[in-house]
């Protein structure tokens, strides 16, 4: 009888219901790869750590116990998660945006332009621009946040769920701001703050 309920409580909790929920750690990692490729900034490689090896009867034992269960249930594949940051229009948006931050990096050094709490660029205070030049900083903060608004959904729609749009857009505000450089103006509660 003891063998009929262990299997029935076996057989229950293999029930399994996959959820797709957003990737949030991936996102991430996606966030800051794609910033750091903007601004040229070559990311620290952490060496992998070592694995402690176990014993070859303990590697036989779990080999076993693997099969066993999948005998019994069916096994689930469910990979790391992770978002596809490779398409024509994603590489389409990063090359503009790359190219752009040349002229944006004067800018952001100057205090003219700053991060919003959305993760958009704002001209902070239209007045301390020179004259001469605040049609041009209008203008490339506009072409800059409209196209990572585009970055936003172009990976949503990479990844099969174009509803992640706002999801990604809330993660690469907070990753804009943790990839700025010293110096530079970024939004929070509200009001303007210096890295």
């Amino acid at each position: 009888m003891r063998k009929i309920s262990a299997l029935g409580a076996l057989l229950l909790t293999a029930c399994v219901t996959i959820n797709i929920y957003f990737p949030a750690a991936a996102a991430e990692k996606a966030a800051d790869e794609i910033i750091k490729d903007i601004q040229s900034i070559t990311p620290q490689k952490t060496e992998p750590k070592p694995k402690a090896s176990l014993p070859d009867w303990q590697i036989t034992a779990f080999q076993w116990l693997d099969n066993a269960i999948n005998v019994v249930v069916s096994p689930a594949q469910a990979a790391e998660a992770d978002l596809n940051i490779d398409s024509s229009a994603i590489r389409q948006l990063r090359t503009r945006m790359e190219s752009r931050f040349s002229s944006l990096q004067p800018l952001y050094a100057a205090g003219y332009i700053g991060i919003q709490g959305d993760g958009l660029l704002a001209v902070r205070n239209a007045a301390s621009v020179p004259l001469k030049e605040r049609n041009q900083v209008n203008k490339l903060v506009a072409a800059e946040n409209a196209d990572r608004q585009s970055l936003y959904q172009a990976i949503a729609n990479a990844n099969g769920h174009p509803e992640w749009a706002a999801q990604i857009k809330s993660t690469f505000a907070a990753r804009w701001v943790s990839n700025a450089q010293p110096g530079w103006w970024y939004q929070s509660s509200g009001s303007w703050k210096q890295k």
